[in-house]
């Protein structure tokens, strides 16, 4: 583990396989909740592996049976004679800590292997695809909790489902099964328990041997709904693929397809 995010507080870094890193949420006692120590590791993780160029694809997961119950509620209600302006500073810096994984440029995978929760399910939503296993569950119990969805769950949540499942979701509070999340949309597939750490790991492995650049461009381009209009589409691709066709890899990609093998990519 890199010297400049170790040690860390309820947060592992494991890098598996190469160009694969793992962040692995381990505060099991707590369902791991997001807890202060957690949050300042996560922002220090983040950027360690923003800078590293070797990392190809990131995944997300949980220790233990749950993916992540939220917010640690000893801090959400820690400050009640705070003012509404203290709260609101100490919500934004929560939220843009957690949503800093928006700024890496490789594809992002939330592997929920078990209940997430408000702040946590958003957590999911930030990450460019999401897995589940069989016994996962995901809500947004925000207004039966007596607060405000947040953690950009009002953006985030509209953004994978549509607007009419994000209303119904927000305003029940409802959790929802990894069968439903899979036919809502919240999830991309969903595995069997004993199976669900390999099959995510299977998939990462095979992204991380795709070409970078071009997986890098295209999980930038579909970020945040995509792009506004076709114009606006063919504009971005109208740069983004000559980028690629002047690559080495472009080249490999090419050879490996006439010879019938499997490209090497290096990233250049």
């Amino acid at each position: 583990m890199s010297p400049e995010i170790d040690p860390l507080t309820h947060l592992r870094v494991e890098r598996p396989s190469p160009g694969v890193a793992r962040l692995v949420l381990d505060n099991p006692a707590q369902r791991n909740a997001m807890s202060e120590g957690m949050t300042r590791s996560w922002g220090r993780a983040i950027d360690a592996l923003a800078a590293d160029r070797e990392v190809r694809v990131v995944v997300v997961t949980g220790e233990g049976t749950a993916f992540c119950s939220g917010g640690d509620p000893r801090w959400i209600a820690g400050e009640p004679d705070a003012t509404v302006d203290r709260l609101r500073t100490r919500m934004i810096e929560f939220y843009r800590a957690w949503l800093a994984i928006r700024r890496l440029e490789v594809p992002t995978i939330a592997a929920v292997n078990g209940p997430a929760v408000g702040a946590g399910m958003c957590l999911a939503l930030a990450c460019d695809i999401r897995y589940a296993a069989a016994g996962a569950s995901l809500s947004a119990p925000f207004v039966r909790l007596g607060m405000n969805p947040g953690m950009a769950a009002t953006y985030l949540l509209p953004d994978v489902v549509g607007a009419a499942h994000a209303r119904e979701l927000l305003l029940t509070g409802r959790r929802v099964d990894a069968d439903e999340a899979l036919r809502l949309g919240l999830v991309s597939q969903v595995f069997a328990d004993d199976e669900f750490a390999g099959k995510v790991d299977g998939i990462a492995e095979g992204i991380a041997a795709t070409a970078p650049i071009p997986s890098r461009y295209t999980t930038v381009a579909l970020r945040a709904g995509g792009h506004r209009d076709l114009e606006s589409a063919i504009q971005w691709e109208a740069l983004a693929q000559p980028i690629t066709l002047a690559t080495d890899d472009l080249q490999e990609g090419v050879r490996a397809a006439g010879e019938k093998r499997p490209p090497q990519f290096r990233g250049v």
